[in-house]
């Protein structure tokens, strides 16, 4: 089928314009049994498509009819030999990459800064996690991506490494060297999973970091929804056969998907693609434009740094998404939060995310000009009312070191545990996760020993007002850890 088609969507409008009389879920019945005020939100032709996998819609678990095209003519425009729809965001379809390449004792190998969801995934598995040490920018206090030199020395020292997952890009929008890492994994037959939640539109424009798709990889978690404009918790798994049977991935997406599929989210992916492959590349070019304006006036405002192409130095940092605006705000002696705040209170400005040192602002070809000259306005008075503050001095940069992995993660849940303050917990095996999000990556995770820095780093944010989560505890006071583990 031609990329124009919309094979699901369109089956959705016959199916709501015949109006059928419905004996079956959704019990809102086309929004006649909601609540007033909400269906009047919604809208009758929203809610007309709020439906189930009946006959005529086909079935996400078995797809033989519209799903089944839009997946295929997916497949087509990401250039992977099949493509399936996840309802249940990039998380679900990165589990399912997981899951489907390794299991029980399986070595699989890691960039400690990975999304959370790789890690459960890891722990459902009860997989061995290899953490391979990302390269840190001691400047933005971020972590980047994986060098090809840390790759081939992980892989040659567990050879028995079932697969590797890579980032691409990562949040702040930068990508590693991913064709020679995919190289490298593929001579010793280890197929490379790939993170690509914010990667979306790689595939479509190459002024932006290649796809892990163009690049070899052999699956990819692609949010759609995040960049690509289809709704929220809509994305697609990528894959390639070879060393992965994409019959299998599927068989694993199905088990950990729900049968109440939303075919709002599924018809979103449909015109979402459709849109990426016809008008992608003529949208992006926007949105680069806007980014680019934005970053050299944000780079012209005193106290202001905004990442662009001079932190690409190495393999590890080998492409950048101009899209995305990493504002470094440490010579204001100001908190990453502390500006989110600002912009949110006194400005109605809402940004991505903010961490200690910097905030994230996301463009995408929705964003107008005026937008822009919002945003940048905005941080210019934050900056004229704090830079002339003499007592205020650079924000020193910390990061957290990576900790020892002394259990496996899944031994580490499941053991018997006690619960201590934070403070005692040094040398002690943690049982728990313990991260910020956005952007979710682990500070700790079950079966690491605590150390000082680390609670350090956790008590930082904390204080800086930072979305700290994972604990039973919710402020992050006492945390649990595994019974009968000796300090270090």
């Amino acid at each position: 089928m031609p990329q124009q088609e919309t094979p699901l969507f369109s089956t959705l409008l016959r199916h709501a314009a015949r109006q059928p009389v419905q004996f079956h879920i959704p019990g809102h019945k086309r929004g006649r049994g909601m609540e007033p005020t909400f269906q009047q939100l919604m809208g009758d032709d929203a809610l007309a498509l709020d439906l189930i996998n009946i006959a005529p819609l086909d079935d996400l678990h078995h797809p033989t009819g519209a799903i089944k095209q839009a997946q295929e003519l997916a497949a087509e425009a990401f250039g992977a030999d099949a493509t399936y729809f996840s309802v249940q965001g990039t998380s679900t379809a990165i589990m399912a990459m997981v899951l489907a390449t390794v299991g029980p004792g399986d070595t699989i190998l890691v960039p400690r800064n990975v999304h959370k969801s790789v890690l459960t995934a890891i722990m459902l598995a009860d997989a061995r996690p290899v953490f391979l040490q990302p390269e840190v920018d001691a400047n933005l206090g971020i972590a980047h991506g994986l060098s090809v030199e840390v790759v081939e020395a992980g892989l040659a020292a567990h050879p028995d490494a079932k697969a590797l997952v890579v980032i691409n890009p990562t949040y702040f929008g930068v990508a590693a060297d991913l064709v020679a890492i995919v190289e490298a994994a593929h001579r010793l037959a280890v197929p490379v999973l790939v993170d690509e939640a914010h990667g979306v539109l790689t595939h479509f424009h190459s002024d932006l970091p290649m796809s892990a798709m163009a690049a070899g990889a052999d699956m990819a978690a692609t949010s759609v929804h995040k960049l690509g404009g289809s709704l929220t918790q809509s994305s697609v798994l990528n894959v390639r056969a070879g060393l992965v049977d994409p019959r299998h991935v599927q068989v694993v997406m199905s088990m950990l998907t729900t049968t109440s599929t939303s075919y709002l989210l599924l018809a979103s992916l449909d015109v979402a693609r459709r849109e990426l492959a016809l008008f992608g590349h003529e949208r992006i070019a926007t949105a680069i434009a806007l980014a680019e304006d934005a970053r050299k006036r944000i780079n012209d405002i005193e106290g202001l740094y905004c990442v662009g192409n001079e932190i690409l130095t190495d393999s590890a940092t080998f492409a950048l998404d101009p899209t995305k605006l990493t504002v470094s705000v440490r010579k204001l002696g100001l908190r990453g939060y502390d500006v989110e705040r600002m912009l949110r209170e006194e400005f109605n400005i809402e940004v991505e995310l903010s961490d200690l040192y910097n905030i994230l602002c996301i463009i995408s070809w929705g964003d107008r000009q005026d937008d822009v000259d919002q945003l940048v306005d905005a941080l210019s008075e934050i900056a004229a009312s704090y830079r002339d503050r003499t007592d205020l001095h650079l924000m020193p940069v910390q990061s957290p070191s990576m900790p020892e992995l002394r259990m496996s993660p899944r031994e580490a849940f499941y053991a018997k545990t006690e619960v201590v303050p934070i403070a005692e917990s040094v040398g002690r095996t943690i049982a728990e996760m313990i991260m910020v999000y956005p952007p979710g990556i682990p500070i700790l995770l079950p079966g690491e020993v605590v150390t000082q820095d680390n609670i350090d780093y956790i008590e930082e944010n904390l204080r800086a007002g930072l979305p700290v989560q994972g604990p039973d505890d919710p402020e992050i006071r006492h945390v649990k850890v595994v019974l009968g583990r000796p300090r270090v």
